[in-house]
């Protein structure tokens, strides 16, 4: 509970703006930025299995985003794990 009304409105505003540009931001380099390798253009097109309803499996290569985001969970989790550790911090 807060002294004023407009402070609860802040705080909304304050995290839902940088959520939503995390997310548009998240979606287009899933869209568009992945690890290029010399068959990468040739592994975009080749078709491995056709569904019903026409969908298309293909073997595309893997999102740098996705990658990013798991090595910085792992890297996270290790320091979070040591710094506890070492600092003795009660959880």
């Amino acid at each position: 509970m807060h002294f004023f009304e407009l402070r609860n409105f802040q705080h909304f505003v304050l995290y839902l703006f940088p959520a939503l540009i995390f997310v548009f931001l998240f979606a287009v380099s899933l869209a568009f930025m992945i690890f290029r390798r010399r068959d990468s253009e040739e592994r975009e097109k080749r078709i491995t299995e056709t569904y019903p309803g026409e969908i298309e499996e293909r073997n595309a290569p893997f999102p740098l985003i996705a990658f990013l985001t798991i090595l910085g969970t792992v890297l996270w989790l290790f320091f979070y794990i040591l710094f506890t550790g070492v600092l003795g911090v009660k959880i």
